[in-house]
């Protein structure tokens, strides 16, 4: 076994018997020749779609599609692949599951943010609705218990009774089953899981952290701009960090001055928790109140910003990170969470980025030559013409890894 061929296969649990059928079908596609015809083409791209081998029913009816017509047909078979359960069940949910916890572990149990996606991906819901819809997926089987704000139990049942994810989950207005107004729902952001990892404690910088990490592909390295406007930066900030003004200027500044005004937008946010029991938290949303979170260590700087409201500006429409595309049908600024959530997934950025997570999803690598450059960016196009169909994309990076 290749260097490359073990670390994929690290990533599935090592008791878990689905990910042993994952590491088996990497390890046969990692064999697979450069020349495959229609057969071995849909034996591949079952493999990478849904993970486990194709019956023989189903891999002769793939094969025979791509015999007809070797174009359409290579799409058909990828169509068939994703009506495979474990799709969703495998597929999905490890490619989901690493953006709903800052450790970014595969290995993290099934929640409201990870099914919500998957639901989102199986009905064709325009996924540049992700950071903003009222929106959420609970599981349909009479066993499960009720959805909870207070825990995650509805999903680890979901997973100790292996429901099915492709016909058991049922989409519902997060407004009708939370304690948040429509207004507030932002659609994965405000899950209970996304409060858990990024709403709790700390400034609420993290959530805005890691949805620039998750869903526009950057991290607050790659967005550093010290050309922005430094008026909103909040007054933990230190303005002579160690005593050295240009440590600040350097640093510091090229990061809040873009992020403190779009984190803004999550001023009304906070996870709450009983003392010593961080999992038995609920996410909380206080109407025209500012989190105390907001104002904290106000005087390391006290002429730094006060937090008001959540209103927000995105700084980045100029300057360098003008690159990320922005949107010119939005006006760039708002009030809120589910405004914000518009703006950042209507980029440019954020489509490129789903692009770029399937490719390596599915490709099973980082893509590298002219030619898989290209594949990303036809991949970004069709997203955005299907109205941001994420299937469409996966059935993409199969059929342009599918071998020839």
């Amino acid at each position: 076994m290749s260097d490359r061929q073990s670390s994929l296969c690290g990533k599935f649990h090592p008791t878990a018997s689905k990910a042993v059928l994952v590491c088996a079908s990497v390890l046969i596609i990692g064999m697979a020749t450069a020349n495959a015809g229609p057969r071995e083409q849909a034996k591949r791209i079952h493999d990478r779609l849904a993970g486990v081998p194709p019956s023989n029913s189903v891999l002769d009816d793939m094969a025979a599609a791509i015999a007809t017509n070797p174009t359409s047909g290579l799409y058909d078979a990828a169509t068939m692949a994703m009506e495979n359960p474990e799709f969703y069940n495998v597929t999905l949910k490890n490619w989901v599951t690493p953006w709903t916890n800052e450790e970014q572990s595969v290995f993290a149990p099934l929640n409201d943010y990870t099914a919500t996606v998957i639901g989102m991906v199986r009905d064709g819901v325009p996924f540049n609705t992700l950071l903003s819809a009222d929106i959420l997926y609970v599981g349909t089987d009479p066993r499960l218990p009720a959805y909870s704000m207070d825990d995650n139990r509805h999903y680890e049942v979901m997973e100790e009774l292996d429901i099915n994810l492709k016909d058991d989950l049922e989409y519902k207005n997060q407004s009708e089953i939370t304690t948040l107004p429509p207004e507030a729902t932002s659609g994965v952001l405000t899950t209970r899981a996304a409060a858990r990892a990024f709403f709790v404690d700390g400034t609420n910088r993290a959530m805005f952290r890691f949805t620039m990490l998750n869903h526009l592909c950057n991290d607050l390295e790659q967005v550093k701009d010290p050309t922005r406007s430094s008026d909103r930066i909040r007054q933990d900030v230190s303005r002579s960090p160690g005593g050295d003004s240009r440590l600040f200027f350097n640093n510091c500044a090229s990061c809040h001055t873009g992020m403190d005004p779009l984190a803004q937008a999550y001023a009304y946010y906070d996870y709450d928790y009983p003392e010593g029991d961080m999992e038995g938290g609920r996410i909380v949303y206080t109407a025209n109140a500012v989190q105390p979170k907001y104002l904290i260590n106000s005087t390391v700087f006290k002429d730094g910003y006060v937090t008001p409201d959540d209103h927000w500006d995105n700084y980045w429409r100029k300057g360098q990170n003008s690159l990320l595309g922005w949107d010119d049908s939005l006006p760039g600024s708002g009030s809120g969470a589910k405004s914000m959530g518009e703006e950042l997934a209507n980029s440019e950025a954020f489509a490129q980025c789903q692009a770029k997570k399937v490719f390596r999803a599915v490709c099973l690598r980082v893509p590298g030559d002219a030619a898989d450059r290209a594949q990303v960016t036809a991949m970004t196009d069709n997203f955005k013409a299907s109205n941001y169909n994420l299937k469409g994309v996966f059935a993409d990076a199969a059929v342009y890894c599918a071998g020839e």
